[in-house]
């Protein structure tokens, strides 16, 4: 293990009492419960510009995406982050289907460049450490997913 700095352990510290702002706490949960697109036209229809829902999925990922320029560029430990942080990476696992077809809507093919090396290193780093530990967490998260489409159900109909 590295050495880790009193810097670099405030600074981890200080990233993890912003995902407590009561703003992007409310973000977060409605980005897990929520953003599942396969296509932009799911992205149009789950959040639409102008929605409160298109304001949460980029506060969430612009969040995300400077954490991992942060974790990328050395400020933080990388072992420590990646023992003490993966909710980027549940994140990215959302995006993934779409991100694509954005960078080429938006003729950027570095969006979200630093999330995904980050998690690229992220699932390299859990692979060598737990062999098999990405697939059995990619399934939790599909039943996870799949047991939450009742409650939307059930809750759009009261």
């Amino acid at each position: 293990m590295g050495e880790v700095t009193h810097e670099q352990a405030n600074l981890l510290l200080r990233l993890y009492e912003e995902r407590r702002e009561p703003r992007l706490r409310e973000a977060r949960e409605w980005f897990a419960a929520n953003f599942q697109p396969k296509t932009i036209e799911d992205v149009m229809q789950i959040c639409p510009p102008g929605s409160q829902g298109n304001a949460f999925m980029r506060q969430v990922l612009s969040y995300w995406e400077m954490v991992a320029g942060i974790a990328n560029r050395g400020l933080v430990d990388e072992e420590l982050f990646f023992e003490t942080t993966g909710e980027h990476w549940g994140a990215f696992e959302q995006v993934k289907p779409v991100l694509a077809a954005w960078r080429a809507m938006f003729s950027s093919p570095k969006f979200l460049a630093n999330l995904e090396e980050n998690c690229t290193r992220l699932e390299a780093w859990r692979e060598k450490r737990n062999p098999g530990s990405n697939e059995a967490i990619r399934k939790v998260m599909l039943q996870m997913r799949a047991g939450a489409q009742p409650l939307k159900a059930q809750a759009a109909g009261s």
